[in-house]
């Protein structure tokens, strides 16, 4: 679970807020707990040590929590490195994608499990799109990707080595674009349109009135209420 951003864009810790009553990271990790048999959470560095995140009780205990890095690939790296080495599959989640539903952590472990390398769940671009010269993009060919992802556990240590050692792991923005440099292939899967990201504090409002209008999509509800 990558909960390691520092908020720069977003202007605070964005993972840490609350987000109907629970915090944004809470609510991811509700949902991943749903369906795996261990999770790694890794912050911001500093965050583990003063015990911020295990100590809040917005924030159910985590089975170990690692500092991140610098970038998104470091950050991911380090919560691999803290994976039992035993396990077969292993799930990356943004913890700012606190609206993916069970169903589709379900979806995505049971296509590695059913022999697939990396799994990517993605939906459709309803925008159009054009280049910055200006020429229009077919989005019939264009998915906007989103996670969790998920990767055979082997396959996904060593891509992370591959690109730690060639030195050009920094320009991945996923875990999947370094799977694909081993030549490996991605499996898509449909993902979920209430699936977005927090970045802005307007997406905060978003989502939160997205779970007042259909809870279902609420990891932490019980039911319509």
């Amino acid at each position: 679970m990558l909960a390691a951003g520092t908020g720069s864009r977003f202007g605070d810790t964005k993972q840490f807020l609350d987000l109907r009553g629970s915090s944004v990271l809470r609510r991811s990790l509700n949902t991943a707990r749903s369906v795996s048999g261990g999770i790694v959470v890794v912050v911001p560095p500093g965050e583990s040590a003063s015990g911020s995140v295990l100590g809040d009780a917005n924030v159910p205990e985590a089975d170990v929590v690692v500092s991140g890095g610098r970038t998104r690939v470091e950050s991911a790296r380090a919560g691999i490195v803290a994976v039992p080495d035993e396990a077969g599959v292993i799930l990356v989640h943004d913890a700012a994608r606190p609206l993916a539903g069970k169903e589709l952590f379900s979806r995505v472990v049971e296509a590695v499990v059913g022999g697939s390398v990396a799994v990517v769940p993605a939906v459709a671009v309803s925008d159009t799109i054009r280049t910055v010269g200006g020429e229009v993009v077919d989005r019939d060919d264009l998915r906007a990707v989103q996670t969790p992802q998920g990767f055979r556990a082997d396959v996904l240590r060593e891509a992370h080595d591959v690109a730690r050692a060639s030195g050009d792991a920094p320009a991945a923005t996923d875990d999947a674009s370094l799977v694909q440099r081993l030549g490996m292939p991605i499996t898509m899967i449909e993902g979920e349109s209430t699936n977005m990201k927090i970045t802005d504090p307007q997406d905060l409002a978003i989502a939160a009135a997205i779970l007042e209008h259909a809870p279902m999509a609420d990891p932490d509800s019980e039911g319509p209420g």
